[in-house]
């Protein structure tokens, strides 16, 4: 391949919603532009884009795939991304590098729930953007409802270029008034033959220039004072009206194509070249530091990785955008998150899963190395000379937890290997060691999303796992003083073990003042691993307890608060004051006075009012107005309250604070309550009060289940 320079490569993800055609309109132009000798159809699992098995398994797209093609004198770097919401970090990590995104709309639905979704992640980018409506020569195509689809989603800025239409003699066309030409097809699509607009439509389609113009012109104020000189302008004009109208995100330009049928892929891809905007024409990007790193071919190199794949006999391969200079073949590069050089070894750009070996990349480029030592998603490489850190890609948080242990204990350590290098290619699965549970966690983005951890789990590493519901990380907690004592004594020839000691605990609560009473020759606060407090107090008068065994009594304390006496959850937010106690001139040692603090510690723990606390999460769900009642409903029956209810344009925001344990699958409740159109995102919140009846179940529960061990 000929070496292209910053201006002629353009890098475009393709994104849009389950089955619009994303893969097909990536093969087409593959094959349109001579790179392929026959096209591969989904159905028959030979496309370039979906080689991995379990997108052939699936027939869809699960992983973004970068591929290229050549164009009159233009790269472009495509990124076929998946539709399915479950995999949105395949998207997001997509849109990081792309410099346009090109949106397929399936002509005969419009814009759907996926698109809806994507589009949020768009506007966060601020990404230029392309809409192409699929499927023009299908039978139930409805343009204009797809077209005005378009338009309920980024108002009216959106533009048609292109719409379809029928010859007298039932070929398909497609008019497109930017060139003001109509392209006539055969059966076999391909290259069309180029007519005037028919008489019939010079009407609708002058209009639709003319709205184009004055959309053009609206971006520049060069273009706007010809406008207004001339009525019109040129098409080098509009073009220049419409790459700035694009790069200010006021302008979306609409085209129409068969992606099956390869119609209309060839001046789409025209219109890439020419009009989309190039990595140099974005605004430069800031790094950690707050510095500009510009996009020019002279400067200090650096790229940013967007994508880490494993390739079975070839191992990690690394994908990266040049975001400034040129990176060559062995190259040692830092990398500036840690600290570690890394030799490029061989560069590589990719089509699916064929590598094409490269001497060099410029600036603005997509390429691929294969086995970097410490470098993941989100890492910069850079000059060591000139080091840059460009800013992580950020990732939703995942909506649904799973326990996980592999079916063998002998596959529990080839386990957690597996897990963490899923976790290396999909950042969104966030893998978790629960200590206090005792659990290994799994955190995916959906259902669907679990299934294809568990087929990786499987197939590729050969592990049998099992997925079951996390458990709660509950607290135990006193919602009244009380007070006890314990003797430890145990003779048994020679030296014995005696200790006693008594103590009182009250709830804690911050800044409350010293008790009344005692008093106070040592005090020690402990902030506790798993949340709140446990306050020390040394009450001890006249030497009773030998102050050299105070440490020993509150290790006692502590063992019994890590796994309290209700449910053997952790024990938070308590004041112990140790008052009074004995001691034996021989037998009393550290061993004595810590089973005595502990067990002093459970009979007040069990007087003083006892209460379980669960962990309560902040929750925001979006979700269209038309499924607001339903979804309410199902909240109120998880045991959420409502904090508000908010206009969000379309979508209607509930804000809640709803139990964990309520949460469990609430991703696929919400799916099928909205149709797959609603969204959440939960964070811890704090530790509340369980309702007695749920508390009085989870004791007997534990209580069972200590009797069944």
């Amino acid at each position: 391949m000929k070496t292209y320079d910053d201006k002629h490569i353009k890098n475009v993800a393709f994104v849009g919603s389950h089955h619009s055609g994303k893969t097909t309109l990536a093969e087409t132009m593959l094959y349109e532009a001579g790179l392929l000798n026959r096209r591969g159809r989904v159905e028959e699992k030979n496309t370039v884009s979906d080689f991995h098995e379990i997108e052939k398994e699936r027939r869809s797209s699960v992983f973004a795939t970068p591929l290229h093609t050549e164009w009159r004198n233009y790269k472009i770097n495509i990124i076929d991304t998946p539709g399915l919401d479950d995999f949105v970090g395949e998207v997001i990590s997509s849109m990081r590098v792309a410099d346009t995104a090109l949106m397929v709309i399936n002509g005969q639905h419009g814009a759907e729930v996926g698109t809806e979704i994507i589009w949020d992640y768009i506007q966060r980018f601020q990404r230029p953007t392309v809409f192409v409506i699929n499927q023009i020569d299908h039978e139930d195509l409805d343009y204009e409802k797809a077209f005005q689809s378009i338009r309920e989603l980024v108002g009216k800025n959106a533009i048609k270029i292109q719409y379809p239409y029928k010859t007298p003699d039932g070929r398909q066309a497609i008019i497109d008034v930017l060139k003001m030409k109509m392209y006539v097809f055969g059966p076999e699509g391909g290259k069309p033959e180029k007519h005037p607009i028919p008489d019939d439509q010079k009407e609708i389609a002058e209009e639709l220039h003319n709205e184009l113009v004055e959309k053009a012109a609206e971006n520049d104020e060069e273009l706007m004072e010809l406008f207004f000189d001339k009525g019109t302008l040129s098409e080098d004009e509009m073009k220049i009206g419409i790459k700035k109208g694009m790069l200010n995100l006021e302008l979306f330009p609409v085209f129409a194509v068969s992606a099956l049928n390869n119609m209309g892929s060839g001046r789409l891809m025209g219109f890439i070249d020419n009009v989309a905007p190039a990595a140099a024409d974005l605004p430069p990007e800031q790094t950690l530091e707050d510095q500009i790193v510009e996009s020019k071919p002279d400067a200090p190199v650096s790229l940013f990785v967007y994508k880490t794949f494993y390739e079975p006999n070839v191992g990690k391969v690394t994908y990266f955008k040049v975001k400034s200079g040129k990176v060559k073949t062995g190259d040692k590069l830092l990398n500036t998150r840690t600290g570690e050089m890394e030799n490029m070894g061989q560069l590589y750009i990719v089509n699916g899963k064929k590598r094409e070996a490269v001497e060099e990349l410029t600036d603005g480029d997509l390429g691929a190395v294969i086995k970097l030592k410490t470098t993941e998603t989100s890492d910069t490489l850079s000059d060591p000379e000139h080091p840059v850190r460009f800013r992580p890609i950020q990732y939703p948080q995942p909506r649904l937890r799973k326990a996980v242990k592999a079916e063998s204990k002998n596959d529990e350590e080839k386990l957690q290997d597996a897990l963490r290098r899923i976790h290396s290619q999909d950042p969104t699965v966030l893998i978790q060691y629960d200590r206090e549970m005792k659990q290994q966690i799994v955190a995916t983005q959906g259902e669907l999303h679990l299934q294809i951890v568990d087929w990786m789990l499987k197939k590729e590493f050969g592990i049998k796992a099992e997925f079951t519901k996390p458990k709660i990380s509950y607290r135990e907690t006193i919602q009244r003083p009380a007070s006890a004592s314990y003797r430890h004594k145990k003779q048994s020839g020679g030296a014995g073990q005696f200790g006693e000691v008594h103590l009182k605990i009250e709830p804690y609560t911050e800044g409350m003042p010293d008790p009344e009473g005692f008093p106070v020759r040592g005090k020690e606060e402990e902030d506790l691993p798993w949340g709140g407090k446990m306050v020390f107090i040394n009450s001890i008068v006249g030497g009773v307890i030998d102050s050299r065994f105070m440490p020993s009594i509150k290790k006692g304390i502590l063992e019994v608060m890590e796994a309290g006496p209700m449910t053997s959850s952790p024990v938070r937010d308590v004041r112990v004051i140790v008052y009074d106690g004995k001691m034996h001139p021989v037998d009393s040692n550290d061993i004595s006075f810590k089973i005595a603090g502990a067990q002093a510690f459970k009979k007040a723990f069990m007087d003083a009012n006892p209460k379980l606390l669960e962990p309560i999460m902040h929750v925001e769900v979006k979700v269209p107005e038309d499924a607001l009642g339903s979804v309410m409903t199902d909240l109120q029956g998880r045991r959420a309250i409502i904090l508000g209810i908010d206009s969000a344009g379309k979508y209607q925001k509930i804000t809640a604070r709803v139990p964990l344990a309520e949460m469990y699958r609430y991703s696929t409740s919400l799916r099928s309550l909205t149709q797959g159109r609603g969204t959440f995102t939960s964070e811890f919140a704090s530790y509340e009060t369980v309702p007695s009846n749920i508390q009085e179940e989870l004791i007997k529960k534990h209580q069972e289940e200590k009797d069944n061990k």
